[in-house]
């Protein structure tokens, strides 16, 4: 059984790698915008399905897994910041809050279709422009949703966690993925 991770994250693809099961990476072409008045919920649902979906269309036969994910402080929805001075506004706005990382989860295969929606809470600790600056500066998180990589300096920031997989807050919720691919009647230990 052919497995392909629909996504050009470098961040999913070592988290896939812990499961050591073969798999190769297809970069979807899937407009992320959001739509008017889109939930952040149902946007990284629809992306994840839209991703997997559109790379399944021309694999048939693999099994493929999509994901999306943003990061949620109030009713902002603060994606990947692009640029260092994005990075830091976004730091700003989030520091001394709660942000919520929504991770939209697709498995699609033969005859089987799944998605999910996991959650993971960070609290961020209130931070100065000098604080935030060096984490930017030294983390370079510019590629990551909300500004903020836990996996590397970033866990400096924080107050405290909370949710079911903290592998979900690096972007690919490696628990839920794996009941997904024992429904699909996939063998993990």
């Amino acid at each position: 059984m052919e497995l392909i991770l629909a996504s050009s994250s470098p961040y999913r693809r070592q988290l896939l790698e812990r499961l050591q099961l073969p798999f190769r990476v297809e970069k979807p072409q899937v407009d992320e915008s959001a739509r008017a008045q889109e939930e952040p919920r149902d946007l990284v649902v629809r992306l994840a399905e839209q991703k997997a979906i559109q790379v399944a269309s021309g694999n048939p036969q693999a099994w493929v897994i999509g994901a999306d994910q943003v990061a949620v402080c109030g009713k902002d929805i603060l994606g990947k910041p692009g640029t260092p001075e994005k990075a830091r506004s976004q730091l700003a706005r989030m520091q001394g809050q709660r942000i919520d990382f929504l991770n939209g989860l697709t498995l699609v295969g033969p005859g089987f279709r799944r998605t999910r929606c996991e959650r993971y809470s960070v609290w961020l600790r209130p931070l100065d422009e000098q604080s935030i600056a060096r984490y930017v500066e030294a983390d370079q998180p510019m590629d990551c949703a909300g500004s903020f990589r836990s996996e590397g300096l970033g866990i400096s920031l924080v107050e405290r966690m909370a949710g079911e997989d903290p592998n979900a807050l690096m972007g690919l919720p490696l628990v839920a993925l794996c009941e997904m691919l024992r429904e699909a009647g996939w063998r993990l230990p």
